[in-house]
């Protein structure tokens, strides 16, 4: 996936944060998440609290990605309400991996006293500080930005630039990114992860790999695919969910959670039922 493509996708998942955070009955808050859409997505956003609008909104969505919007809400809260957990257990600082315009760093409580760890490319980075010193006057204390170029340094080299600590337990986020890379490349970060401390926690998302061989198996799926191709995006690796708790067990990873966009939507916005986007899953685990 080129690097533009990736602060594009980014902006997509902020848009949604921004809707929610204008809903009455909004399952979370994201005040900073319309700084990072562009000028047109402001504008519905800001329009979103008039019905009517709403309405045209969340219909001309569904209809392009079915379950798209509902399910990164969700899946938003969900990654919120695992971390917490985490911290709750004892981590003692969060890496984040491929950070996009993820904002827990600073609309979290619980995160305000612990360090925050960003990875991401150059370009989204730079995008990102930029953002947070203009809408926040600064970037926060706890939180550090790495840039990393994907095609030319690896995440051990990274962190041994720039003294990352391997000894803290650690909360990894890695949401977002495993549906483009190689299964070389998952393993790989994988193994990276594995060097963290026992008690440190992984929290990521992948797609069911029947949507990459069967596509036809989820509703919107090969359309999703098609659209996908059109701009340059390939989904390149997935998983078997029968298969994850093995597959994490190479890395001494146990699965604990490992849930379903229905399962996450029925546990956050049992209101909203909406069908669609059921292969995009994610799941928790604890380095023993």
């Amino acid at each position: 996936m080129k690097a533009e493509k990736t602060s594009r996708t980014a902006q997509y998942m902020a848009f949604f944060r921004a809707l929610e955070t204008q809903r009455k009955d909004s399952l979370f808050s994201d005040p900073y998440a319309i700084h990072f859409v562009d000028s047109k997505l402001r504008l519905a956003t800001r329009l979103y609290h008039y019905p009517i609008v709403a309405k045209y909104i969340n219909n001309t969505i569904n209809k392009k990605i079915p379950g798209a919007l509902s399910s990164g809400i969700a899946r938003t809260k969900y990654i919120d309400s695992l971390l917490e957990n985490a911290i709750s257990k004892g981590v003692k600082q969060v890496l984040i991996l491929g950070a996009g315009f993820d904002t827990r760093a600073v609309r979290l409580d619980f995160l305000q006293t612990i360090p925050v760890i960003e990875i991401d490319h150059p370009n989204t980075s730079n995008f990102k500080a930029a953002i947070y010193k203009k809408r926040i006057g600064k970037i926060p204390q706890n939180v550090t930005f790495l840039q990393i170029d994907f095609n030319k340094q690896g995440l051990d080299q990274l962190a041994l630039e720039n003294n990352l600590d391997f000894t803290k337990p650690t909360a990894v986020i890695w949401e977002g990114v495993t549906n483009y890379l190689t299964e070389e490349a998952v393993k790989s970060t994988f193994s990276f992860i594995s060097k963290f401390a026992s008690g440190s926690h992984v929290i990521f998302t992948y797609v069911h790999k029947e949507i990459l061989q069967n596509p036809d198996s989820f509703l919107g799926g090969k359309k999703l695919l098609k659209d996908l191709e059109n701009i340059e995006e390939h989904w390149t690796f997935g998983f078997f969910p029968e298969e994850l708790p093995g597959y994490l067990h190479q890395f001494h990873i146990e699965l604990l959670e490992d849930l379903g966009a229905n399962e996450y939507r029925e546990r956050f916005l049992p209101k909203r039922s909406e069908s669609g986007y059921e292969f995009y899953r994610t799941a928790a685990g604890i380095k023993k």
